[in-house]
């Protein structure tokens, strides 16, 4: 939910692809909790025994992984949702000849409590389809520059099912007192916009919790909610005559692409045809 249009493309911390090596691209994104996104493809490479400092929520797309975990041999591909422990030591290497391509985020420690790093150790790997699509919408959206509130809202809610899944408890239920404050909340901030975290923090829920709660009671993310008021106040700005590229900053878009994206996408037209009769 943060604003769009003091948004800024991620920052490549590096991207080689020399073959037969490896084909690496990986950024810090502008998301509440995720130290690094890596997308890369291997063939040969190996990693040796290694740990992080961050949960490791890893997608494998296409191959396969095999990888030593707490002395026990692991596999992650297919549908599993892959999720390995801060400072826990793991290795990794292609399952075959063939190599593998994957995606993975690393997350803050404090994203998930450290009570589940036992479960987690002892089930790495989850078959979830629904979350495995959550996850990879994710990383679709996190590559679009303007679309990483979207990603900000749908990271909330499949961190709380991965909470849900390891801890083995059910999700407290949606809090219509909680969706309609952050309604209000959104509405004072919709221009400059409000990260997840800030709004978790002001109303005292967590943010899949504010996530869960205003799509129950109004049919849509909170994301959602504010590009639509947003286009709702950029084509008022256009009937009273603003250029476009004014329209898109005081409307609160990343840019004029953005607002014409989600513009056409509400409305059926180009702002540029959207005129009075």
């Amino acid at each position: 939910m943060a604003s769009s249009s003091t948004g800024r493309h991620p920052r490549v911390l590096y991207d080689c692809d020399v073959p037969p090596g490896p084909s690496i691209h990986a950024w810090r994104p502008p998301l509440d909790g995720v130290v690094e996104v890596l997308h890369a493809s291997f063939g040969s490479h190996a990693y040796p025994m290694h740990a992080h400092d961050a949960w490791t929520l890893l997608l494998v797309d296409n191959g396969a992984v095999r990888y030593d975990l707490d002395r026990h041999e692991r596999g992650a591909y297919g549908r599993l949702v892959t999720l390995l422990p801060p400072k826990v030591p793991h290795n990794g290497a292609a399952a075959d000849g063939h190599g593998f391509r994957k995606r993975v985020l690393y997350l803050e420690p404090a994203q998930l409590p450290d009570r589940l790093i036992g479960a987690a150790v002892d089930e790495p790997a989850l078959l979830d389809p629904g979350l495995h699509r959550m996850i990879s919408t994710v990383h679709r959206l996190i590559r679009s520059p303007g679309d990483e509130p979207a990603a900000d809202d749908l990271l909330a809610v499949s961190l709380e099912r991965l909470r849900t899944r390891l801890a083995d408890h059910q999700a407290p239920p949606p809090h219509p007192g909680a969706a309609r404050n952050l309604r209000d909340l959104l509405e004072s901030h919709l221009v400059g916009g409000l990260s997840l975290r800030a709004a978790s923090g002001e109303l005292h829920f967590t943010p899949a919790h504010l996530v869960r709660s205003f799509r129950r009671e109004y049919g849509m993310t909170p994301h959602q909610y504010v590009i639509s008021r947003r286009v709702d106040l950029a084509r008022r700005l256009i009937l009273s005559g603003h250029p476009l590229s004014a329209v898109a900053v005081r409307s609160g878009f990343y840019d004029q692409p953005h607002l014409v994206r989600h513009f056409k996408r509400i409305l059926g037209v180009v702002p540029s045809r959207f005129t009075t009769a």
